[in-house]
């Protein structure tokens, strides 16, 4: 992965933890964590909120932890957890999900394999389903919308540069190779920048960025805030009557 030598750039690469740098030394010494991004995303499909992910993500000695919870509206506790644990050159060290159901699952790599491992219920076997998957595939799970942010921050780091105090991508997307755990399935995704919008969030206008993602069925554009470590602000998913927004 080439060096990218502006200071905001550097960010987005230490919070998705694919490279490392002085200053990520001199954070490591103040503190056993780094806070890079925390909060929650409010999903909703016909204006009606339906489902809250509260998220967090940190990176220790180079190793970035992204966790997220699922929960209903008006629900009491959380439906779904899920935890992924990256190092800092993107390689998965480990991804786990789990209900309040029951069922369960983890992701591990396993020389040139993805080993997931699948527990239907709580008191049930585990099944095992290799993939021919490098450690370095992405983890997109379903209805879990910061592993899309980590997915941006990882695309802005080794496919853009600035040219002339502008943010600059290769032409054309850019192809990843993605594992879908709840589904068990591999898929490829592509993912472009687009360019600037003025977008609402939550009635006022904001200038943010725009990047599409694609795959075989779907299309989702999803804007990022320059100003902010390319922090991810707003989904929309116009086949399902669905938006994704910050609280």
């Amino acid at each position: 992965m080439r060096r990218i030598e502006i200071s905001w750039m550097i960010t987005a690469v230490l919070a998705c933890a694919l490279s490392a740098s002085a200053g990520d030394k001199k954070d490591k010494a103040k503190s056993s964590g780094q806070a890079v991004d925390s909060g929650s995303f409010g999903v909703f499909v016909k204006g009606q909120r339906v489902v809250t992910e509260t998220f967090s993500v940190e990176q220790q000695n180079g190793i970035s932890d992204i966790k997220a919870q699922l929960k209903e509206a008006g629900s009491a506790g959380a439906v779904q957890k899920s935890e992924l644990r990256i190092t800092s050159g993107g390689e998965l060290l480990r991804y786990d999900w789990s209900q309040d159901s029951g069922g369960s699952l983890s992701v591990l790599p396993n020389n040139d394999f993805l080993i997931e491992k699948i527990t239907a219920s709580a008191d049930g076997k585990t099944a095992e389903q290799p993939f021919l998957m490098p450690s370095t595939s992405v983890i997109l799970d379903n209805n879990n919308f910061v592993q899309r942010e980590v997915l941006i921050w990882r695309y802005l780091a080794a496919d853009c540069k600035t040219e002339g105090g502008a943010l600059k991508c290769q032409q054309g997307p850019v192809e990843f190779g993605v594992l879908v755990p709840q589904d068990r399935t591999s898929v490829r995704v592509r993912v472009e920048l687009v360019g600037k919008d003025k977008v609402s969030i939550r009635g006022s206008e904001r200038e943010l960025l725009r990047v599409n993602l694609t795959g075989e069925n779907f299309e989702w554009a999803l804007w990022v805030d320059a100003q902010d470590q390319f922090k991810l602000m707003r989904v929309a998913i116009p086949d399902d009557n669905t938006e994704v927004v910050r609280d």
